[in-house]
């Protein structure tokens, strides 16, 4: 795709080809395709006592959320990044168990906006909230509680009904006598704000530590009721989400300032090439990375495109370990003015 959209006024800057036709052993595959209706929720195939619903983390931008997510899935179907901000859709993450099945509702950190895109991703948040079994809200090990914590439970606060718990995150990072300041400090801000906590937990996401208790206790907390999901899904995304969120990691590594937030990815088109054997088959997906000035296109470009490719090899792994097949990965740079301010521009983009 070349040349210019007078239209939208959304230019390319350069397309970079990606491919590969091998595929590595540790792979992962596709969930099996979903079975027929009946299957999934026969009653009679319930176990007395098996529980389901959703469970959403919530917190300020950066305190682990969606590497926590991650690891009670036991897959990556959400992207980490140290910037803030990182998670700009709800994606749900479900966890098996023989006890339950527990859906997790993956949103954006609460933050005071700046743009319009800021004060629709936090409409979503709190649109979650009142529409999940369990909230549980997320303080980092190795940072005080400070007002950002404050407004958020007070926040919370406003919603009825819903039960909290409190996660301590990131204890991989600070002192057993850190934690244990901070449980306290959790408790406190508790009482201060008028929220009972159904249960405070600390835990590790990159170590595992407290990650099955973890699991145990959201679960103990749903409804009783039939699965919602099949066995073996991992999440309800679709496939194009995935990806797109894939590139927008893989460009987000190593920026600064405030490009993060100006990225946006859009997969276009994507499918299985045809004409190749079934033996080697190859997934063609063509993208868009957006960004709303002239000046940040040379640094998600590089010098002479180096940037964009390594950008684009990176996530191609990425995606090929996701799908579980070769992937030939067509990326175009394309400028989309101030877009996270232009309410049409949002609606292009999928905010």
């Amino acid at each position: 795709m070349t040349g210019r959209d007078a239209e939208d006024q959304w230019d390319d800057e350069l397309d970079v080809d990606v491919d590969d036709d091998e595929v590595d052993e540790d792979f992962g595959a596709l969930p099996p395709p979903a079975p027929a209706p009946a299957a999934v929720f026969g009653s009679s195939e319930v176990p007395e006592g098996y529980r389901s619903g959703f469970a959403c983390f919530v917190g300020r931008p950066n305190v682990g959320k969606s590497t926590l997510t991650n690891a009670l899935v036991g897959q990556k179907i959400v992207i980490t990044s140290d910037k803030p901000q990182t998670t700009r859709t709800v994606v749900r993450g479900i966890v098996h168990r023989s006890d339950g099945q527990l859906v997790l509702v993956d949103t954006p950190g609460l933050h005071r906006p700046r743009t319009l895109l800021g004060e629709r991703l936090n409409d979503l948040v709190k649109t979650t909230w009142a529409e999940v079994d369990v909230v549980a809200v997320c303080f980092p090990a190795d940072e005080k509680i400070g007002p950002g914590d404050t407004f958020l439970v007070n926040e919370l606060a406003k919603v009825r009904r819903t039960t909290r718990i409190a996660v301590v995150t990131k204890t991989d990072l600070a002192t057993p006598e850190r934690i244990a300041e901070h449980l306290v400090d959790i408790a406190e801000l508790g009482r201060a704000t008028g929220t009972e906590w159904a249960e405070i937990v600390p835990v590790s996401s990159v170590h595992g530590d407290q990650i099955e208790l973890l699991a145990e206790l959201l679960v103990g907390l749903l409804p009783e009721g039939p699965p919602l999901y099949p066995d073996g899904d991992l999440t309800d995304a679709p496939e194009e989400v995935l990806v797109a969120e894939l590139i927008r990691e893989a460009a987000l590594d190593g920026v600064r300032d405030e490009l993060p937030h100006s990225i946006a990815v859009l997969v276009e088109e994507m499918g299985l090439r045809e004409g190749r054997p079934e033996d080697k088959p190859l997934l063609d997906i063509h993208a868009n990375l957006y960004v709303e000035r002239d000046s940040q296109k040379g640094i998600v470009i590089g010098k002479k495109g180096a940037r964009l490719r390594e950008v684009g090899t990176a996530a191609r792994k990425q995606i090929e370990a996701l799908l579980g097949t070769p992937v030939y990965l067509d990326l175009h740079v394309k400028i989309a003015k101030d877009w996270q301010r232009d309410p049409r521009q949002l609606r292009k983009l999928g905010f």
